[in-house]
Order: C-alpha cells, then structure tokens, then sequence
C-alpha cells in the first residue's frame, strides 16, 4: 500500500531518543528546552513553548489570551476539528468561515461579513501549507482589536513575504504529530513575540507552576519549591518527544524539498486532464503538507476507490466542521467550503514515497480519466 502519509524517522531519531534514555527523566527535561532553543533559530522567533500536542497548542495560545466563554472565534470550517475543538474548549464559540476556492484559504470577505461585537479572535489555517492572506488578517485585527492565532499546523517551515510563518499574528500555533512536515511522534508548540505572554504559557503547560529551577539550562536540579497563581494544564512536552523533534529538525530542510518535488511532479502531470484542479500554491514558499486536488465531475468517490483498489491510500483533508453535529450553526450555508468537500481528494504525500510510488500514483490516476501518460514521464521518475 502506497500510504497517503506518514513520518519519516530513521537511526537518528533512535541516538536522540537513546540520549533521553540515558538522561533517566522523561518529563519536562533538558531537550525540551533545547528543542525549543532550536526551533526558535530556525523560525527567527522570540519565544517557543513546546507541548504535547498542536490541539493542545491551540487551546493554550487561546486560553492565555483570555478567550473565553461568551466570546467567538473566527475559523475557516474546512479545516481539522481540533481547532473548533481547542476553540469550544475555552467556552467560546467558533465562528465558521467560507474559503476561498483556487486555495481553500479562508476567506477574508466572509470573515468581515461575519464579525460581531463578541468577535474576540480570528484564527487563520495555512492549509496545506499555503500562508493566508496575513497582511488583511493583521489589518481586520487593528481595525477591530481582536486577536491573531495562527493555526500553523500545516506550515513549518512555509514563508510569507519573505519570512518564516511564525510571528505574523498574536501567537503562532505548530503541530508535529507523527505525519507533519516534522515530527516528534506527538508534539506542538506555541511560537510569540510578548516575553510576558510566553511567561504564562509556559506556566499553564504545566499545571500553572511557576517554578523558577525550569529557566536552567542545566536541568541539573529541580525544585519541589513553586506557586500556582493561574489556571494550568498538563500539557507540557516530553523529554522523549523532543528528542525525536530535535533529529527531525536537522533533516527539514531535506524533507521540505523533497515534499516539493513530488508536489511539482504531480501539478506537472495532471495539468492536462480538465476534470482535476490542483490548489493554487506557490512551491517556492510553500513547505507543503498535504497535495490536495479537486475532482470536478462528480467522481472523487469512484477515484478514491479506484486507487485503494491499485493499492493507493488517499484522503479527505477535511469533513467540513460546521457539518459536525456537535458545530452546526442553525441553517448556516458555505457555499464554497461545501463544493470543495464534495470534491477534494488527498494524494500521497510524504518523504517515504519513492520516485517510482509517484509514478504510480501519476499513472493511475491518469488511467482512471482514461488519459496517457506524457511521453518518458514515469521513466523518468524512475530514474
């Protein structure tokens, strides 16, 4: 089976993870703090907060900025539930939005449309890896005061306007889940400029202690000394997770071109067929995560199957959150958002896929619209 996605870890992450061993504590420990040292370099960012998961991330950055109940959060629904679900978690509400459909970006009109006075936030999604529109996401957040959180889950190591996504909103929000651009099995961070804000993130990741021996570098000691003065979660990275993180952080620039490549490929080769349209993405800037299509004569099903039965895993990236029972919002229509879900196919993607796997991929879905392959093509990715 040809797996739509997966991590890609190898003799390296295996050292790291040996060194954690060795450390002989497993919890909130000296990688942690390396790794965030790390990551801070390579994002040009002020501060890193590492935590167990992106969904935690997007529930801490949230909740440290004061979002609570009463207030709403504006959210493209295309996108993973954990971000409605880190929203609905603060007691606020997400706010669905339309996207637009050459990027499956959130749309910013429809964002204006839907604003109130309770819009406290607005939380941009760099689908696939594509940065929003940040420049109009800063400019709706001047005009109305509200808040920036960047789900950035998609987008380690994309670039926006020459910069490294990572400090254009209030808080930057990264997931390394075991399929991300990088992984470290299971992991997020949080990425901001404010030192003070930083402060209690890294108090509420770890049950809201404030516990002065964690700035060491050392980490040669620890207090059982500290005070609580703020409500906290147990969401605090692993000393293990961050050895698996700090290996994969090394090798990222090596799986963001690769990425690339195969994204290229594939735009190359089905540029012809009339019945797929790839997303409109920029690969110069983009580290993508996922390779999305959309299938435009009602047969994305029959695709999908035709491919599982060769073999092929694909995906749906996502079921619309405002279709979720849980998240509908009385008779509310996306028109853009619903025609996209009826249509949008996942395509392999990832650094485990061999230049033969892609021609396979290729050829079959050219086979599938009873297309041909470009002449030398799948030679030529052999080789």
């Amino acid at each position: 089976m040809i797996k739509v996605s997966r991590g890609c870890l190898a003799d390296e992450e295996l050292a790291e993870v040996k060194a954690a061993f060795d450390y002989g504590y497993f919890g909130l420990a000296a990688k942690v703090v390396e790794f965030e040292g790390q990551l801070a370099q390579y994002l040009g960012a002020e501060h890193v907060v590492a935590v167990n998961t992106g969904t935690s991330a997007l529930h801490l950055a949230l909740d440290a900025l004061g979002i609570g109940p009463g207030d709403e959060v504006l959210v493209p629904s295309l996108t993973f539930v954990g971000s409605f679900q880190a929203i609905s978690a603060t007691g606020a509400t997400p706010v669905a939005c339309d996207v637009e459909p050459d990027t499956l970006l959130m749309d910013m009109e429809d964002v204006r449309k839907r604003m109130t006075a309770r819009t406290k936030a607005i939380m941009p999604v760099h689908y696939a890896g594509n940065s929003c529109d940040m420049e109009t996401v800063g400019e709706i957040s001047r005009r109305h005061g509200i808040r920036v959180v960047e789900d950035a889950a998609h987008a380690f190591g994309s670039v926006y306007k020459g910069r490294r996504i990572g400090g254009f909103g209030d808080v930057t929000v990264f997931s390394f889940d075991s399929i991300k651009n990088i992984t470290c099995g299971e992991g997020g961070a949080v990425v901001c400029r404010d030192s003070k804000l930083a402060e209690l993130l890294r108090q509420k990741r770890l049950l809201g202690m404030d516990r002065t021996s964690q700035a060491s570098a050392s980490w040669k000691t620890r207090s059982w000394q500290f005070e609580v003065n703020t409500q906290g979660f147990r969401y605090h990275m692993s000393n293990i997770n961050a050895a698996i993180g700090l290996a994969q952080l090394r090798k990222v620039d090596t799986f963001i071109a690769r990425r690339r490549e195969i994204c290229k490929r594939y735009d190359a080769a089905f540029g012809d067929l009339p019945k797929i349209r790839p997303l409109r993405i920029n690969y110069e800037d983009v580290a993508p995560h996922i390779y999305v299509v959309r299938v435009q004569d009602g047969r994305r099903d029959a695709l999908m199957q035709f491919l599982k039965d060769r073999d092929i895993e694909t995906g749906i990236n996502y079921i619309p959150n405002h279709l979720h029972p849980y998240y509908r919002q009385g008779q509310l229509c996306l028109p853009e958002t619903e025609q996209a879900y009826k249509e949008i196919i996942t395509l392999p993607l990832h650094c485990g896929l061999s230049n033969a796997d892609v021609a396979t991929v290729i050829a079959n879905v050219r086979e599938f619209f009873a297309g041909t392959p470009p002449r030398g093509h799948i030679e030529k990715s052999r080789g």
